[in-house]
């Protein structure tokens, strides 16, 4: 717990936000209602305190400029738990290789988090700010959904709701004539994305080897006698693709004697693997075995004439994978 990772999924959640704000633009007319300047309407992160600080800057700093208007900023302001989307904790899924289809990645179900922003629009003259809100205001019904690329090595890609709460308008006209008048439209959104914890190996968290000690006696302190079980995860199905065999004829749910083509290389008191069901040799007789049917809950299925059989080996348990409802062989020391 508490390992090193980033994703960088606020980061890329807050760019993602400002992006859709940054194009656009407000349009001057004549007496003729032709357009005489057109000005794209700059936006930069920060709090509004931050420009109207500079806005009211003291004139004896010698600069020409204080600010120009119209402009927009917007800021990240709270981020808090939303348990409307929660999931399931313990589920997970998992990113495959493009080359061989294998498991690579596995990522646990991410925590959904609410991310509060606030756009300002700040504007000299009221239709300058009435023509940039009004350009923002139809996409917001009252939301707007963003897609992001929250995580790039599992190349997760999700649609985040982008909700309008609010509107607030401020204006600043009482003062001097030497105070500058300025507009303020306030626009708050909650942003509905999702956090991802760290991502590991799709086979890092695979148990391989467990044991329990059992300690007799009345106090824990002089045990009577210490009784260890180990257990070793084993394969339920062939990953090594090694054929043993194949079936002589076909067989039913029902049947537990079986004709093989060679028996050879089938050993008793082994698990091979048929089709999927696997089977424990109990006996063997030329090349006829008999065997236990759908061992470690797999399925009885029947099975036609020239079915292959494999092995189920040391090599096979070495390559045991998520997903593979293994049985244990254990012993007792």
């Amino acid at each position: 717990m508490f390992e090193y990772f980033y994703n960088e999924i606020l980061r890329r959640t807050v760019i993602s936000f400002g992006s859709l704000f940054n194009n656009i633009e407000i349009r001057h007319t004549n007496n003729s209602d032709q357009v005489v300047s057109v000005i794209k309407v700059p936006l930069a992160y920060g709090p509004t305190q931050k420009f109207l600080a500079r806005l009211n800057q003291s004139p004896n700093l010698n600069k020409p400029v204080q600010i120009t208007l119209p402009r927009m900023s917007f800021e990240f302001t709270g981020l808090t738990y939303d348990s409307t989307r929660k999931s399931t904790t313990t589920q997970y899924f998992t990113e495959k290789s493009a080359q061989d289809g294998t498991e690579i990645k596995k990522a646990y179900l991410p925590v959904p988090y609410n991310m509060q922003f606030e756009l300002s629009i700040m504007s000299k003259l009221n239709d300058d700010a009435l023509q940039i809100v009004e350009q923002i205001l139809p996409y917001f019904q009252p939301a707007y959904t963003m897609t992001v690329n929250l995580v790039d090595t599992i190349n997760e890609k999700r649609d985040i709701p982008v909700i309008l709460e609010n509107i607030t308008m401020q204006d600043d006209y009482e003062g001097d004539f030497n105070t500058r008048r300025v507009l303020i439209y306030t626009l708050r959104f909650t942003a509905k994305t999702y956090l991802f914890g760290p991502l590991s190996s799709a086979t890092k968290d695979i148990i391989k080897k467990s044991s329990v000690g059992y300690i007799a006696g009345d106090y824990t302190t002089t045990p009577s006698r210490d009784i260890v079980y180990s257990a070793e995860p084993r394969a339920i199905r062939n990953y090594t693709g090694t054929i043993l065999t194949n079936l002589t004829n076909d067989i039913g749910t029902g049947d537990f004697v079986i004709e093989v083509n060679n028996a050879s290389s089938i050993s008793v008191d082994t698990y091979i693997d048929l089709e999927g069901e696997e089977l424990y040799v109990k006996a063997k007789s030329g090349n006829t075995i008999t065997v236990e049917r759908g061992k470690d809950n797999t399925t009885i299925t029947s099975h036609l004439a020239g079915a292959p059989i494999k092995s189920i080996t040391d090599a096979d348990n070495a390559l045991v994978e998520e997903g593979d409802d293994f049985g244990f062989s254990g012993s007792v020391a």
